[in-house]
């Protein structure tokens, strides 16, 4: 499998039918191989998701950036994405591994318990958070560096989200964070490429 990428930029349904989606996420892929784009809307049918899917890969080649896609593992495989996102309510890692031979397997997990069993169920990274209060999870307190640090002893790849900006990266990437994760610092950005730079540069300047 290819490196997993350091910059992950989640969507959701309303990123995903905005008008102006493709400008912006053609701008964020232009971070190349250290960036990632997930596909990502609960209510979105098969067809839909698998749609959106395809227009990430196209918008996301040449610059070579990943895509995923949540709960999917099937849509994955078929649309040519690089990995699957896994939630509490989708399959197990296990058993979206049968339905995605190749490819990354994440899941998104709150809390070290349920990291645990991510691990155990074979995931290849995590996506751990809330680690700030954010604007997407209102009133859910966030876990902090120490959450990072607690589910990186595990082992696997984490990725940490929910109020990540340039200036937090660095106490993330010191607990432990393998990568970094946003919504909607990134979609909704003046300049989502400029963001997305920022997200990186901040990330490779960090010790």
């Amino acid at each position: 499998m290819r490196p997993l990428p350091r910059v992950h930029a989640f969507t959701d349904g309303a990123l995903l039918s905005a008008s102006d989606f493709g400008i912006r996420a053609a701008a964020i892929a232009a971070g190349g191989a250290a960036v990632a784009l997930h596909a990502r809307d609960r209510s979105a049918t098969a067809a839909s998701l698998a749609i959106s899917t395809l227009r990430m890969v196209a918008l996301a080649r040449p610059p070579e950036a990943a895509v995923f896609v949540s709960g999917r593992p099937d849509i994955a495989g078929s649309t040519g994405a690089h990995g699957v996102q896994l939630g509490a309510a989708d399959l197990t890692p296990a058993d979206a591994r049968q339905v995605l031979r190749h490819g990354w397997i994440g899941r998104s997990v709150h809390s070290v318990e349920e990291a645990g069993s991510a691990v155990e169920d074979g995931a290849d990274f995590l996506v751990v958070g809330s680690i700030y209060p954010t604007l997407t999870h209102p009133g859910r307190p966030g876990g902090g560096p120490e959450l990072v640090r607690d589910t990186a002893k595990l082992g696997l790849p984490v990725i940490a989200i929910g109020g990540v900006t340039p200036e937090r990266v660095g106490e993330l990437k010191a607990a432990g964070a393998y990568g970094v994760a946003a919504i909607r610092s990134l979609w909704l950005a003046p300049d989502p490429a400029a963001a997305t730079l920022a997200l990186l540069a901040s990330w490779l300047e960090a010790t």
